[in-house]
């Protein structure tokens, strides 16, 4: 169990892993796992013994293709790589984005790292109708550092084109060690021109709790992921702030890509009523499974506010609709990504170390909501400010007055967020955009020229990631907190 859910851990926070997940650890298939199955006869009868009509006749059909390839291909082949394409070939066939499988070699990189630290880019991908798209990046990250943002599409790592790949060959391109840069093409919805990305990887903290209060008692609790024990350091943090006199509770989980399905029904039990749904989940049959909560029989007396963005997706999206519908917490911020399926792990029964995950329910909010592609919606939708999600700048060529660009856009929004005037924000560079870009300048002891090359480009996108990160410019965030003292307040004065 332990090694399966580092596995998935490290699937999320480096890359390497196919799809954003909720994983369900219930139940084995009844597959022994048997000697090596190098070969391919004897993997096929052992397969198909017991299987009877058509499955026999589509495992047969299967045999004889492997035969065929060995014995007439005017090449040696290996049958182990036969047989990863095989099941390979099964899963792309689902045309479900987080079914996946990984060989023996793929696998064992998992593994090589569970000990020790492990670097990446930082973010969660799945392959939707063959393009590699960002479900989400983690917080903190080099990926949202540098400004990649769910929904983008990756397009080409290093200049190389990343279409028709699967998605741990993709995967393949952009990991690497600590320290390295990567290059990478996205296209963004919105924009007309690709954009390039330089980002340089780093070790991702394992760390997924993050807790504080204001000074008037209002706790906060970012979760960047549901893993290993982040329920755990979830309730060690919930009981320090109860303690510690919290009046409201702001729950933070933008951006977190999900998790183990275990994990969030223990995380929601702490806040929802004994006896309510945390969630259904309903299996191919459509029977469905109903999960309870076991906590205190009424709950929480303090208000609760969950925040989310389009990069909380599954686990996310669970503990949402969770609080949302069982315990009347509100959600401010934006409709979340909407990934409503649940994933099996299985990493014994091949024999061999390769791994394979399958789709194997959907789960349903407690109302019986599916949310699968469409997301939950906020209670109240605060978008963020437009420099939020302004894309970087190209550093290759310089932008000065008179050009008309997407870059130039995006110079202009940067520096209306930094405070300056460049009189308009639609690509075009004015006389105005040149004054600004001057005091910019000066500001920041660079040359006065009013053209942005890439030291001003650098500096404008630099100060714009210290705004960011200041949380007196979270626009959600500061709703959130105005939110919960509104309750505060109003239950103070009955």
């Amino acid at each position: 169990m332990f090694k399966k859910q580092t596995v998935i851990l490290l699937m999320l926070v480096t890359l390497l892993g196919s799809s954003v997940l909720t994983l369900l650890f219930t139940g084995q298939l009844n597959f022994a796992a048997g000697e090596s199955r190098a070969s391919t006869a004897g993997l096929l009868s052992e397969l198909s013994s017991g299987q009877s009509g058509s499955s026999k006749a589509d495992l047969s059909k299967l045999e004889t293709a492997l035969k065929l390839v060995k014995q007439n291909y005017y090449q040696d082949v290996d049958t182990t790589k036969l047989v990863d394409g095989a099941i390979q070939g099964m899963m792309n066939a689902l045309d479900d984005p987080f079914s996946s499988y990984m060989s023996k070699e793929t696998a064992q990189e998992f593994n090589s790292q569970i000990q020790g630290s492990f670097s990446g880019i930082g973010a969660e991908v799945s392959l939707e109708n063959g393009k590699v798209v960002v479900v989400s990046p983690i917080k903190g990250s080099p990926a949202e550092q540098a400004g990649i943002r769910a929904k983008d599409v990756l397009l080409s790592v290093n200049g190389e084109s990343l279409e028709g790949l699967s998605l741990n060959e993709a995967v393949a391109k952009i990991r690497g060690p600590k320290g390295s840069s990567v290059e990478i093409k996205v296209q963004r919805s919105g924009t007309s021109e690709p954009m390039t990305f330089t980002i340089k990887r780093d070790d991702i903290a394992l760390e997924t709790v993050y807790a504080k209060m204001t000074d008037d008692k209002i706790g906060l609790i970012e979760v960047t992921e549901f893993s290993l024990n982040t329920d755990q350091r979830f309730k060690d943090e919930l009981t320090k702030l109860e303690s510690q006199g919290m009046k409201g509770l702001v729950i933070d989980v933008r951006n977190n890509p999900g998790g183990v399905l275990s994990v969030v029904e223990n995380m929601a039990g702490l806040l929802v009523p004994k006896g309510k749904t945390i969630v259904q989940v309903e299996n191919k049959a459509g029977q469905r499974e109903k999960m309870l909560s076991t906590g205190s029989s009424t709950g929480k007396a303090y208000p609760v506010v969950v925040l989310t963005n389009k990069g909380s997706a599954s686990a996310s999206e669970i503990l949402a609709g969770a609080l949302k519908e069982s315990a009347g917490a509100k959600l401010i911020g934006e409709t979340t990504y909407g990934k409503g399926t649940v994933q099996q792990s299985y990493d014994k029964e091949f024999g061999d170390g390769s791994l394979i995950k399958i789709t194997m329910a959907k789960w349903l909010t407690p109302n019986g909501e599916w949310i699968h592609k469409k997301g939950i919606k906020p209670d109240i939708a605060v978008d963020q400010p437009a420099y939020f999600s302004v894309a970087p700048i190209n550093k290759d060529t310089s932008l000065s007055y008179d050009s008309n660009s997407d870059d130039v856009k995006s110079a202009q929004t940067m520096l209306l967020g930094l405070g300056y005037k460049p009189g308009r924000d639609d690509g075009y560079f004015s006389k105005e955009t040149v004054a600004a870009v001057k005091q910019f300048q000066v500001d920041h002891k660079l040359t006065e020229s009013g053209s942005i090359d890439k030291q001003t480009a650098e500096q404008l996108e630099a100060a714009l990631v210290q705004k960011i990160a200041d949380p007196v410019n979270d626009a959600q965030l500061n709703r959130a907190y105005e939110e919960i003292r509104k309750e505060i307040g109003t239950s103070a004065s009955k």
